[in-house]
């Protein structure tokens, strides 16, 4: 599923939640009462529900994109990552490099600049080197990513702030009808209501936002370590410390070839 495909799915969902009209009236013992639908519940909470419409859209948004590009699939593919340690195991440097440029992604990432360093004239193919200038750019593409994953942290943070900005609002807008003569209940629920109205939705977006932010740090932090794991393997496998299964049964024959009778 694209991004078009989502973002057209997500519109749907939302326009069938906010304009969903429910019965607009129910009998009650002879007794109309009117019923609202949440855009009007929305309409009532005032400008601040504007602000928090937002924060709201931009929480989905992130959640939507960081589902698909903080995982497996778009981080460390196990296809790449097994063809990656054939063309390691055979030294074909150029064909590892080729095949990292192919494919980015944080792990070829982290190849193609550990393939730069590579020296088969010193110890160990120049591992320390590759080592390092990997794990380098890891840093750097775990910067990058969880620098989407603090906005959802900004979000959750703001948006019950925003919510309270609205309650005192409405506490003035309350205070102020009781300052002008207008003590019956009629005349405060205004305010009050608009009080009690973005104080709600402050927290409805500053939830979620919250979870996400922490769902999502976890599995970054889980696939870095992943990412981690599999480039030093394959460097381990260029420099011959560690022999791949195929590779090692392939000298193991040509030794037996080359022994004599």
């Amino acid at each position: 599923m694209n991004y078009k495909t989502l973002f057209t799915l997500l519109t749907l969902i939302l326009s069938v939640f906010l304009f969903a009209d429910p019965a607009m009236a129910q009998d009650t013992g002879g007794e109309v009462v009117e019923s609202k639908s949440i855009i009007d519940f929305y309409k009532d909470g005032g400008p601040t529900m504007h602000v928090l419409l937002v924060g709201l859209i931009a929480t989905v948004a992130l959640t939507l994109y960081l589902f698909i590009a903080v995982s497996s699939g778009r981080m460390v593919p196990k296809k790449l990552v097994d063809n990656i340690n054939v063309t390691m195991a055979n030294k074909d440097i150029q064909g590892a490099y080729n095949l990292a440029n192919a494919t980015p992604c944080a792990y070829s990432k982290c190849i193609s600049q550990a393939l730069l360093k590579v020296n088969f004239d010193r110890d160990l193919s120049n591992k320390a080197s590759m080592v390092v200038s990997a794990e380098d750019t890891l840093d750097q593409e775990e910067t990058r990513v969880s620098g989407m994953i603090n906005y959802l942290n900004t979000i959750s943070t703001l948006a019950p702030m925003v919510g309270l900005f609205g309650t005192v609002i409405g506490m003035i807008t309350a205070f102020g009808q009781l300052t002008s003569g207008k003590a019956e209940p009629s005349d405060l629920a205004g305010g009050i209501g608009t009080a009690m109205l973005t104080t709600a939705g402050g927290l409805l977006v500053g939830i979620p936002a919250m979870f996400f932010y922490f769902f999502f740090k976890n599995r970054l932090a889980a696939l870095t370590t992943e990412i981690q794991k599999q480039f030093s393997y394959a460097i381990d496998v260029l420099s011959g410390e560690i022999q791949l299964q195929s590779t090692a049964q392939q000298t193991v024959e040509a030794a037996q070839e080359a022994a004599p009778e």
